[in-house]
């Protein structure tokens, strides 16, 4: 199953390999230079294909857990200062997306959509440390009874070139369903009350929709 998103993308790079490897057939007379161009080709079109796959996940739907939004590897846990939406402090998770994760983003909680804004930016490594402030990005704020409210921050990275958030106001979030998309490489943020029990560890693997980022009863 691959992501709407990927939907124009694949089409397009199927159409250019096709054709290509069409014309190499006709006009390359070398048959290892052939070869090397074919399957070069099909290598795109694999990338391409595995990057805007969307895989069924098995959430447990539970009001005292927060999910990973994405697919990754922990790369930050602390507590910060959160100035956009909360003014006071959390506790910080980050997920970092090579492009060969699944980058399809999820809701971390159910509950409701009380923030949800774009910013454009700069393009800075995903793991900079400033790429949270000044990379394209969108926050999202999902609140319930259980958790409270819980922000994560969809980030651009040197490769991201579009942000896709589907998140509005007002609308109801449904733990682990789809809520955005980010194209080629990224990093999404995720900010817990203090009180909230981390479940994760730095540089541990987790699936979007599945892993158990924290728990608060």
């Amino acid at each position: 199953m691959f992501h709407k998103e990927g939907y124009k993308i694949i089409f397009i790079t199927l159409v250019v390999v096709i054709i290509s490897i069409l014309a190499i057939d006709k006009f390359i007379d070398i048959q290892w230079l052939r070869l090397v161009l074919m399957i070069g080709l099909l290598v795109v079109l694999v990338l391409i294909l595995q990057f805007f796959r969307n895989p069924k996940r098995h959430t447990k739907k539970e009001n005292h857990t927060a999910v990973s939004p994405v697919d990754g590897k922990v790369v930050v846990i602390e507590e910060v200062f959160e100035k956009e939406v909360f003014n006071d402090k959390r506790i910080q998770v980050s997920v970092f997306m090579s492009p060969l994760n699944v980058h399809v983003t999820r809701y971390p909680i159910g509950g409701n959509i009380t923030y949800s804004k774009y910013h454009p930016g700069k393009y800075l490594v995903a793991w900079h440390p400033k790429a949270s402030e000044e990379n394209e990005r969108t926050t999202v704020v999902v609140e319930n009874d259980n958790f409270g409210k819980v922000l994560y921050r969809q980030i651009a990275g040197a490769l991201a070139k579009r942000i896709v958030n589907y998140a509005k106001v007002e609308d109801k979030a449904v733990q682990g369903s789809d809520s955005g998309f980010i194209k080629f490489g990224s990093r999404v943020d995720l900010f817990l009350p203090l009180d909230a029990d981390i479940k994760v560890e730095l540089n541990q693997k987790v699936r979007g929709g599945e892993s158990v980022i924290a728990e608060k009863v």
